[in-house]
């Protein structure tokens, strides 16, 4: 075995390079059943970040549905998610350019069934007795402030002028439609402001008419301080939900008035409803029902018998599972590993093997490369603990010298209301096997802990999150597993916010980097779109009421406070934290005099999706935190400006 190379942190040579990443790895999502054959969507960066609807047959045969030039994507709520649906060999899809509604039988173009206006369409089932589909609708062309959404019924075959049938209206925000079995009932969530899905929302069902209208529809469960997510009917006309009355998202049954709980446990069986067409369980053919679930201590796949209560575990190699779908025997699901990729896998529940139908990158590096991810407990403010996945540096081909820890690289996730996942993902891999160590931090206000810790962040927001996240950077520092004296904090839209806080209301890290992140609350306030623009009243507090507070957590407005540098990304098309607020951030730092880059990319949105934008985002934090910190890179990379930085 060849010597060790000796290298300082930060400059060790490694084969995960960002081209690597953005040649070989794809997104993989909303898997959809129809008979025997398989559906998902891949989000491709070498095709300047396309979503393709992919098909897999029987006897292994897989290929693109979605043809050139088409791109099945949503932007209900700018997240989108529920992009198509399939009905016997016949999808319908969202195309992101125009948003409008396709229809696509086997072997012919695409045929729009929606006008060319300003209307957007997300989460649709297949109404096969009226000939329709069923699906939320958000309308930006009544003038109003805000865009208009709605439940309504469209002709499948269709008139591209026809206007629809409104189904359910009035309120703020719709979802999940679902068909009984028989056609004769309807059932969807509904919502209004200031709540997220997370917060509070109704399920409701009515009976259709025979016109296809909604009549004598009466709320089932759910309201403003229960948040019910994924309604599922079953053979025998139950209704299967998701709600966290408890304080955790479990199952439950609705069933002739009747309501019950099927599993109570302290652990998740949903997550929040960032996007359309989320699943986390399935009704199997005999009524049970197979559903991934997590706990604060693991969690996984199980099958639960709605009849005995009990939840029988299914072995599986995945540590995280989404968009699962049940038909026949089989399950299938995007699951990934702490050492594998995500894949769209297909789960034989007789036997109880599983069959990989497509990874989101075919070719791995050697494990001696990869740095497996540690579950971190850790004391916070308040007395409280918090939680977080510690990734050492790891490439078999390079030591550090004798004395050196790491620069820690912690990460502050997006949301809030998300989490951190320890599913094997390159791009954390692309910093660890460059000799960063990397603390992905899940602060107060993550999901996977139950309501109360999800709340934790109201009424704090730019304080428990950055608290929490400082708290976990020393707790790894007094372990003597990372340098003190080199801690960056990173993140993207509220993590962005988190790092843009931390920088400047704590003198904790050396760097950041702000990932469209917001630098003043009351510009994202009035600048956003309709889906998050009263989230701020959970997580800051009623406005003007509280404009005080809005101001106080702004960091452009302390900027006397800044004294570390800074590099800022940012999509130029980005609806939900528009440019200005990483441009008013980049302008007063470099006023003050500060290190500061900012990279902005024409055609990208909240989150990057074109290969050439991935790459150079990776690559030019990496060179940003060399010029900082004074490594020298393993390989060269195109430089970035660096205002305020001699020599750069």
């Amino acid at each position: 075995m060849p010597a060790l190379r000796t290298a300082p942190y930060g400059s060790w040579k490694s084969p995960i390079t960002a081209d690597f990443i953005v040649s070989g790895t794809i997104g993989l999502d909303q898997v959809r059943l129809d008979g025997d054959d398989v559906y998902w969507i891949e989000a491709r960066p070498a095709e300047a970040g396309r979503h393709v609807i992919v098909r897999h047959r029987p006897g292994g045969r897989t290929a693109d549905v979605t043809p050139p030039g088409m791109n099945a994507r949503t932007r209900v709520h700018e997240y989108g998610g529920g992009a198509y649906t399939v009905h016997r060999g016949v999808v319908y899809f969202s195309n992101f350019a125009d948003q409008r509604l396709f229809r696509q039988e086997p072997g012919a173009p695409p045929h729009p069934l929606t006008p060319a206006a300003d209307m957007r369409y997300a989460d649709a089932i297949v109404d096969v007795r009226r000939e329709r589909l069923v699906c939320v609708r958000e309308d930006h062309t009544t003038g109003s402030a805000e865009a208009v959404n709605t439940i309504v019924g469209l002709p499948w075959n269709g008139d591209a002028h026809a206007g629809g049938q409104v189904l359910a209206g009035g309120n703020d925000f719709y979802s999940s439609p679902r068909l009984s079995p028989d056609g004769s009932r309807l059932a969807w969530l509904t919502w209004n402001h200031p709540n997220m899905p997370w917060d509070g929302t109704e399920l409701w069902v009515g009976d259709l008419a025979p016109d296809g209208s909604v009549a004598r529809a009466a709320r089932v469960a759910g309201g403003v301080t229960e948040s019910v997510l994924q309604p599922e009917w079953t053979a025998d006309g139950a209704l299967v939900y998701v709600s966290d009355r408890t304080g955790w998202w479990n199952l439950y049954r609705w069933h002739d008035g009747r309501d019950e709980a099927l599993c109570p446990m302290a652990a998740e069986f949903g997550g929040p409803h960032w996007v359309f067409g989320m699943s986390r369980y399935a009704v199997m053919s005999d009524g049970r029902l197979i559903c991934a679930y997590r706990a604060p201590s693991a969690g996984g796949l199980g099958v639960l018998d709605p009849a005995t209560r009990r939840l029988e575990t299914v072995d599986t190699p995945y540590a995280a599972i989404e968009s699962l779908r049940c038909s026949g025997p089989h399950a299938v699901f995007v699951g990934g590993g702490l050492d594998a990729f995500p894949e769209v896998a297909r789960l034989d529940l007789r036997t109880g093997r599983t069959e990989t139908l497509r990874r989101a990158a075919e070719h791995r590096p050697d494990p001696g490369y990869l740095s497996r991810p540690e579950t971190v407990e850790f004391p916070t403010t308040g007395g409280r603990r918090a939680y977080a996945y510690f990734y050492a540096p790891r490439n078999r081909d390079v030591e550090a010298p004798a004395g050196e820890r790491p620069p820690l690289l912690v990460t502050s996730h997006g949301g809030p209301t998300g989490a951190a996942s320890p599913v094997l993902n390159l791009s954390v891999q692309y910093w660890t096997s460059r000799g960063f160590a990397y603390l992905d931090v899940n602060y107060g206000g993550s999901t996977g802990y139950g309501r109360e810790y999800r709340e934790r962040l109201y009424g704090q927001w730019g304080v428990v999150d950055v608290d929490d996240c400082a708290n976990a950077a020393a707790h790894v520092v007094r372990q003597e597993r990372a340098d003190g004296g080199r801690l960056v904090i990173r993140g993207g839209s509220a993590g962005g916010y988190t790092t843009l806080c931390a920088l400047v209301f704590r003198d904790v890290f050396h760097a950041g980097a702000s990932h469209f992140g917001i630098a003043d609350l009351e510009v994202f306030r009035r600048d956003t779109h309709k889906f998050e623009s009263r989230y701020d009243q959970h997580l800051i507090g009623p406005y003007p009421a509280r404009r005080d507070l809005y101001r106080a957590r702004s960091p452009i407005h302390f900027l006397d406070r800044l004294a570390r540098p800074l590099i800022l990304f940012q999509g130029l098309e980005d609806k939900i934290v528009p440019p200005n607020q990483a441009e008013m951030m980049f302008e007063a730092a470099r006023a003050k005099g500060l290190p500061v880059a900012y990279l902005a990319y024409p055609g990208e949105q909240h989150g990057f999706r074109r290969a050439e934008n991935i790459k150079r985002t990776l690559e030019a934090e990496l060179y940003f935190y060399a010029r900082i910190f004074g490594f020298a890179l393993a390989d060269p990379v195109a430089p970035v400006p660096i205002e305020n930085l001699s020599g750069a």
